[in-house]
Protein backbone atom coordinates (compact mmCIF):
# COMPACT_ATOMS: atom_id res chain seq x y z
CA UNK A 1 0.00 0.00 0.00
CA UNK A 2 1.40 3.38 -0.69
CA UNK A 3 1.73 6.05 1.75
CA UNK A 4 1.10 9.73 0.71
CA UNK A 5 2.21 12.16 3.19
CA UNK A 6 1.98 16.09 2.40
CA UNK A 7 4.30 19.17 3.17
CA UNK A 8 2.94 22.10 3.58
CA UNK A 9 3.18 25.82 4.82
CA UNK A 10 3.35 29.16 3.86
CA UNK A 11 5.04 30.23 1.38
CA UNK A 12 8.76 30.80 2.75
CA UNK A 13 8.24 28.33 5.28
CA UNK A 14 11.38 26.18 4.19
CA UNK A 15 9.31 23.30 2.62
CA UNK A 16 11.39 23.01 -0.40
CA UNK A 17 14.24 22.89 1.35
CA UNK A 18 12.97 20.26 3.28
CA UNK A 19 11.78 18.18 0.87
CA UNK A 20 15.08 18.62 -0.81
CA UNK A 21 16.79 17.34 1.83
CA UNK A 22 14.43 14.08 2.23
CA UNK A 23 15.16 13.80 -1.46
CA UNK A 24 18.78 13.37 -0.98
CA UNK A 25 18.22 10.94 1.60
CA UNK A 26 16.34 8.87 -0.66
CA UNK A 27 12.41 9.58 -0.13
CA UNK A 28 10.54 10.04 -3.47
CA UNK A 29 9.53 13.80 -3.16
CA UNK A 30 6.76 15.49 -5.43
CA UNK A 31 8.01 18.88 -6.62
CA UNK A 32 5.58 21.68 -6.10
CA UNK A 33 2.94 23.14 -8.80
CA UNK A 34 2.85 26.54 -8.06
CA UNK A 35 6.31 27.36 -8.95
CA UNK A 36 6.74 26.05 -11.94
CA UNK A 37 3.71 27.12 -13.51
CA UNK A 38 4.96 30.86 -12.40
CA UNK A 39 8.49 29.63 -14.14
CA UNK A 40 6.82 28.89 -17.03
CA UNK A 41 3.70 31.35 -17.75
CA UNK A 42 4.19 34.31 -15.66
CA UNK A 43 1.23 36.13 -16.55
CA UNK A 44 -1.16 33.39 -15.67
CA UNK A 45 -0.39 35.11 -12.49
CA UNK A 46 -2.75 37.73 -13.41
CA UNK A 47 -6.04 35.30 -14.54
CA UNK A 48 -6.89 33.57 -10.79
CA UNK A 49 -9.02 30.78 -12.52
CA UNK A 50 -6.65 30.23 -14.64
CA UNK A 51 -3.66 30.16 -12.59
CA UNK A 52 -5.43 27.83 -9.64
CA UNK A 53 -6.84 25.64 -12.87
CA UNK A 54 -3.51 24.74 -14.27
CA UNK A 55 -1.61 24.57 -10.99
CA UNK A 56 -4.41 21.78 -10.14
CA UNK A 57 -3.96 20.24 -13.88
CA UNK A 58 0.30 20.20 -12.85
CA UNK A 59 -0.49 18.99 -9.26
CA UNK A 60 -2.67 15.70 -10.81
CA UNK A 61 -0.26 14.84 -13.76
CA UNK A 62 2.54 14.30 -10.78
CA UNK A 63 0.28 12.98 -8.16
CA UNK A 64 -0.43 10.27 -11.59
CA UNK A 65 3.39 10.10 -11.93
CA UNK A 66 4.44 9.15 -8.27
CA UNK A 67 6.39 6.20 -7.62
CA UNK A 68 7.10 3.99 -4.38
CA UNK A 69 5.61 2.86 -1.17
CA UNK A 70 6.41 6.35 0.38
CA UNK A 71 5.74 9.47 -1.49
CA UNK A 72 6.22 13.21 0.16
CA UNK A 73 3.94 15.51 -1.67
CA UNK A 74 5.58 19.61 -1.36
CA UNK A 75 1.67 20.54 -1.42
CA UNK A 76 -1.36 19.10 -2.57
CA UNK A 77 -4.87 20.47 -3.74
CA UNK A 78 -6.34 21.57 -0.61
CA UNK A 79 -3.20 23.91 -0.59
CA UNK A 80 -4.49 25.50 -4.51
CA UNK A 81 -8.11 25.39 -2.44
CA UNK A 82 -6.12 27.47 -0.04
CA UNK A 83 -4.19 29.41 -2.17
CA UNK A 84 -8.10 30.60 -3.92
CA UNK A 85 -9.30 31.67 -0.74
CA UNK A 86 -6.06 33.75 0.09
CA UNK A 87 -6.43 35.08 -3.88
CA UNK A 88 -10.29 35.75 -2.68
CA UNK A 89 -11.03 34.03 -6.09
CA UNK A 90 -13.74 31.58 -6.27
CA UNK A 91 -12.31 28.18 -6.23
CA UNK A 92 -14.04 25.77 -9.09
CA UNK A 93 -15.94 22.92 -8.55
CA UNK A 94 -13.05 21.04 -9.88
CA UNK A 95 -10.73 22.68 -7.23
CA UNK A 96 -13.32 21.72 -4.46
CA UNK A 97 -13.42 18.35 -4.98
CA UNK A 98 -10.28 17.87 -5.78
CA UNK A 99 -9.30 19.18 -2.60
CA UNK A 100 -12.21 17.68 -0.37
CA UNK A 101 -11.33 13.89 -1.89
CA UNK A 102 -8.73 12.77 0.12
CA UNK A 103 -6.64 11.55 -3.13
CA UNK A 104 -5.09 8.98 -1.17
CA UNK A 105 -3.29 11.35 1.23
CA UNK A 106 -2.41 10.59 4.42
CA UNK A 107 -4.79 12.65 7.23
CA UNK A 108 -1.91 13.75 8.88
CA UNK A 109 -0.05 16.55 7.39
CA UNK A 110 3.91 17.99 8.20
CA UNK A 111 2.71 22.15 8.39
CA UNK A 112 6.09 23.98 8.08
CA UNK A 113 6.30 26.87 9.94
CA UNK A 114 7.36 30.45 8.72
CA UNK A 115 10.58 31.43 10.18
CA UNK A 116 11.34 35.12 11.03
CA UNK A 117 12.10 35.90 7.35
CA UNK A 118 11.33 35.52 3.65
CA UNK A 119 13.93 34.79 1.04
CA UNK A 120 12.66 36.28 -2.41
CA UNK A 121 12.59 34.61 -5.63
CA UNK A 122 11.34 34.98 -8.89
CA UNK A 123 8.31 32.78 -7.68
CA UNK A 124 8.38 33.68 -4.17
CA UNK A 125 7.71 37.94 -4.14
CA UNK A 126 5.59 37.57 -0.79
CA UNK A 127 6.37 39.68 2.09
CA UNK A 128 6.53 38.31 5.59
CA UNK A 129 3.19 39.69 6.62
CA UNK A 130 1.25 38.35 4.00
CA UNK A 131 2.81 35.06 4.15
CA UNK A 132 1.43 35.19 7.72
CA UNK A 133 -1.76 35.72 7.05
CA UNK A 134 -1.48 32.99 4.55
CA UNK A 135 -0.27 30.45 6.52
CA UNK A 136 -3.52 30.66 9.13
CA UNK A 137 -5.69 30.82 5.86
CA UNK A 138 -3.86 27.86 5.17
CA UNK A 139 -4.20 25.89 8.36
CA UNK A 140 -7.64 26.70 8.39
CA UNK A 141 -8.68 25.16 5.36
CA UNK A 142 -6.85 21.86 6.47
CA UNK A 143 -8.44 22.07 9.65
CA UNK A 144 -11.60 22.65 7.99
CA UNK A 145 -11.29 19.42 5.73
CA UNK A 146 -10.20 17.23 8.59
CA UNK A 147 -6.48 17.07 8.55
CA UNK A 148 -4.34 16.60 11.47
CA UNK A 149 -1.58 19.11 11.24
CA UNK A 150 1.96 18.00 12.57
CA UNK A 151 3.78 21.46 13.26
CA UNK A 152 7.27 21.45 11.93
CA UNK A 153 8.54 24.71 13.79
CA UNK A 154 11.19 26.99 12.89
CA UNK A 155 14.41 25.24 13.90
CA UNK A 156 17.86 24.58 12.10
CA UNK A 157 17.05 22.08 9.06
CA UNK A 158 18.33 19.17 10.55
CA UNK A 159 16.22 19.16 13.48
CA UNK A 160 12.80 20.04 11.02
CA UNK A 161 14.05 16.78 8.89
CA UNK A 162 14.04 14.67 11.72
CA UNK A 163 11.08 16.04 12.82
CA UNK A 164 9.18 14.88 9.43
CA UNK A 165 11.25 11.37 9.67
CA UNK A 166 10.05 10.96 13.15
CA UNK A 167 6.53 11.69 11.40
CA UNK A 168 6.22 9.36 8.62
CA UNK A 169 7.42 6.72 11.16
Amino acid sequence: MTRRFILTGAPGAGKTTIALALRERGYTVVDEAATDVIAETPEIEQDGAAFLARILHVQRQRHAGATGALQIFDRSPVCTLALAEYLGARPSRELTSAAEQEGGYERTVFFVRLMDFIVPTAARRIGLEDSRRFERIHEDVYRRLGYTLVDIPPAPLPERIKAVIAGIG
